[in-house]
């Protein structure tokens, strides 16, 4: 594990609500790293700070990586209403100006294979946000 990694990993439980929402855009291309998953996964689900929440989903749809996208998939599938408020805002955030080949849909599309039910339960609801702003 990189220092780097190391180092974000353990801000992630910080009391600061602007250090985890820093932490979940620096941990976004870790995703598949099962270390960074599951902080990342925690940092989704926030239960202090909706920014944190938000700021989280937005990194990690702008990275936009089946492993990415799949955290934000379990993550709603987990998630209050409030929650899902948030994360549903955090991608549409990252959709507003996407990038090269940012493509949610297609990735909500292999994520409804998936062997896990709360993945795919929450790529459907992605997909119904993204089909429902005309993303």
């Amino acid at each position: 594990m990189t220092s780097g990694l190391g180092a974000a990993l353990a801000e992630a439980s910080s009391p600061s609500w602007a250090r985890r929402a820093c932490v979940g855009r620096d941990l976004a291309s870790f995703a598949e790293v099962p270390e960074a998953a599951e902080a990342l996964l925690g940092l989704l689900l926030d239960a202090e700070d909706t920014a944190v929440t938000r700021q989280t989903a937005e990194a990690l749809a702008w990275v936009g990586t089946v492993a990415a996208m799949r955290l934000i998939a379990l993550a709603v599938a987990e998630a209050d209403d409030d929650q899902a408020d948030w994360l549903q805002t955090g991608v549409h955030d990252a959709l507003v100006d996407p990038g090269d080949g940012l493509d949610v849909a297609a990735v909500c599309g292999k994520l409804a294979r998936d062997p896990e039910e709360a993945v795919r339960r929450g790529a459907a609801d992605i997909s119904a946000w993204v089909v429902g702003k005309g993303f």
